[in-house]
């Protein structure tokens, strides 16, 4: 991590010892080890606490994705029924519309022959 070899290590310790005495160097390299605990710890949350956060921004986005692509589907899908009600109206209107003038009873034209004017057809005899 910090890339100190044994010779650093021991000039720390000598300087440590001068310093501090022989009595007190114990619970000052104690202290100093609750205090380089405390940081990795709290370097450690931080880090977890990153990773949780990045990764719920990347599942936060997959999300958003596939909500947008669902969405797409179903405005397609909308404009398709749409579409399709549109073309059934159409074809119903016009069904409607042709349909009311042949289902009108057609009236007899005077000048036209009626059937009972008519001769009778010769039948064939066997």
């Amino acid at each position: 991590m910090f890339d100190i070899g044994f010779a650093e290590l021991l000039l720390i310790g000598v300087v440590g010892l001068l310093v501090v005495g022989p009595e007190q160097l114990p619970g000052a390299v104690r202290t100093v080890l609750a205090w380089v605990n405390r940081f990795r710890r709290s370097f450690d949350q931080i880090r977890t606490e990153v990773r949780r956060e990045l990764h719920n921004d990347e599942i936060m986005q997959k999300l958003k994705a596939e909500s947008r692509q669902l969405e797409q589907q179903v405005r397609d899908a909308t404009q398709s029924v749409e579409h399709e009600l549109q073309t059934l109206g159409a074809d119903a209107s016009a069904s409607l519309q042709t349909p009311s003038t042949t289902a009108q009873p057609q009236q007899a034209d005077p000048a036209s022959p009626r059937e009972t004017d008519l001769p009778d057809a010769p039948t064939k005899s066997a």
